[in-house]
């Protein structure tokens, strides 16, 4: 059976020069960083190389990098290190509805301590009305979080609007850049943060290892992870240095990806496949803002028909795709992020992501568009 997987914002498969430059640090390559000796002399020479390489890719530069274990890890940190730094006595933070629960959980922790959240709402496509931020914003305000590209249903906020609205307040400005990194131009001066997550798995890296950008001049933060003297005291334990090395590689294929252009044909891909649907699919809907979305990313209703039965039918036929964010998948609760939105119960249990990658083709979006039409119409004919 030939397989297709349509679940690239989940996660994705590790390209063969990414592990190609990790296996030697398996092996003869292993030296702790930290050591003076020559092999730790080598793993820190490299570990470096992979930090200019990670900073490349944001725009940034190697000492604004701080390597993480992961997304969740750089949000967790964000979040947590500005908000229980010793010198901020503010206690507010503004964030939006439809934020990954990496940034939700945290907060949810601050809220128990005593600060205030406030969570902007979204519009029918996703999008944040940044005068909306503008006024949730007090003298108590410590810092404003908001997610670059919205994993479900791909659309993206316009951060360097908001950046520049928060700069001039001076409250410190993050953002969830997981799902936009390597998909699309990413810079950290243009979109005017103080701080940027991101992630190795979701650029074709190594699972385990991620980022941090925090724009120099940033205050002390609080560290979730105290140790010894890594990432210049910043983040405490023994760097993962393979998985590092390949997410320094990754992010340097990402980048010659996007200066070549590749990022439009995952766009003409994912317009291919709503071409078809709408060819084969009678009352579908479409989700998110498709003029501001990322690339690769395509979220549909199919009113009458239940997305477990669709998301288990595609799998069958060999096609991988999520019903939701991969974190919250098998929960059996309703996607946040459509309830957000304002959509009816009805059309978010049938609703399905397909989110593309660099090794799919045009014959793989057919077949799906086709798999999935004979899904629907046999998940509609049960739901009667």
């Amino acid at each position: 059976m030939h397989k297709i997987y349509l679940d690239h914002n989940a996660t994705t498969p590790v390209q063969n020069e990414v592990l190609d430059v990790m296996l030697p640090f398996y092996k003869d390559k292993f030296g702790n960083p930290s050591s003076v000796h020559s092999e730790g002399r080598e793993a820190r020479v490299s570990l470096d190389e992979a930090r200019d390489q990670v900073a490349n890719l944001v725009g940034a530069k190697p000492v604004e990098i701080i390597f993480t274990s992961g997304g969740s890890e750089s949000n967790n940190f964000a979040i947590l290190g500005v908000a229980l730094s010793l010198n901020s006595k503010k206690r507010h933070i503004v964030t939006s509805e439809v934020e990954h629960s990496a940034i939700l959980n945290p907060l949810k922790q601050l809220e128990s301590l005593g600060f205030h959240i406030d969570y902007i709402p979204v519009d029918g496509f996703g999008r944040i009305d940044t005068q909306k931020i503008e006024n949730a914003l007090t003298d108590s305000t410590v810092l404003v979080t908001i997610q670059h590209a919205n994993s479900e249903v791909g659309t993206l906020q316009d951060i360097s609007e908001i950046g520049k609205l928060v700069q001039k307040k001076g409250i410190l400005f993050h953002t969830d850049a997981v799902q936009s990194v390597g998909k699309i131009p990413v810079d950290v001066n243009d979109l005017c943060v103080d701080l940027l997550s991101l992630s190795s798995h979701k650029i074709y890296g190594p699972k385990g290892v991620g980022a941090l950008f925090v724009k120099r001049g940033t205050p002390s933060l609080f560290s979730p992870v105290c140790g010894g003297g890594q990432e210049k005291k910043r983040r405490g334990g023994t760097e993962n240095v393979p998985g590092i090395i390949g997410f320094g590689k990754a992010c340097q294929i990402a980048q010659y990806r996007l200066n070549k252009g590749d990022t439009e044909q995952l766009k003409k891909m994912r317009d291919q496949l709503r071409k078809k649907i709408i060819e084969l699919i009678p009352k579908v809907k479409f989700f998110g803002c498709i003029k501001k979305c990322l690339p690769n990313t395509l979220n549909c209703g199919f009113e009458g028909a239940d997305g477990e039965e669709l998301l288990i039918a595609l799998d069958m036929a060999g096609i991988s795709v999520s019903t939701g964010s991969a974190c919250s998948s098998g929960s059996g609760l309703p996607s946040q992020v459509l309830s957000a939105m304002q959509l009816p119960q009805s059309v978010i249990s049938a609703s399905l992501r397909f989110s593309l990658g660099w090794s799919n083709t045009f014959e793989d979006v057919d077949f799906t568009a086709k798999t999935l039409s004979n899904a629907v119409k046999l998940s509609r004919t049960r739901s009667r």
